[in-house]
């Protein structure tokens, strides 16, 4: 992929309570849980798109569902999307597990672009 580019990967969507959103969307959709940090953090298959659940407190908008989208190099996306009329609410910021910027389109839909650290 090159850093002109930005894939979407998930959807992250807030939950109130992790283990009561999981169930929903594990037992009532059908989805696998792929993968989960503590009681803050799960993903689950969600055909070639993950569905990514998120604690308030590890929510960056935790009012909004985000499309996140993957690049190679976030400072150069970022930079792009700030050209096409983007705002920046966060970042980029360097995390335990990735290069991670939160923006707003021009109609002010949330959205992250990320890098992973490893």
């Amino acid at each position: 992929m090159s850093d002109s580019k930005c894939d979407l990967r998930s959807i992250l969507l807030p939950a109130s309570d992790l283990e009561s959103s999981l169930a929903f969307y594990r037992d009532g959709l059908g989805l696998g849980v792929r993968m989960r940090d503590r009681d803050d953090y799960a993903e689950l298959s969600a055909g070639s798109i993950k569905l990514a659940l998120a604690i308030p407190a590890d929510h960056p908008v935790p009012e909004s569902a985000l499309p996140v989208f993957r690049s190679e190099d976030v400072s150069v996306a970022v930079s792009r999307l700030l050209a096409a009329g983007a705002t920046v609410l966060s970042g980029p910021v360097e995390g335990a597990h990735e290069i991670r910027a939160v923006l707003r389109d021009p109609s002010g839909n949330p959205f992250v672009v990320y890098r992973s650290r490893a």
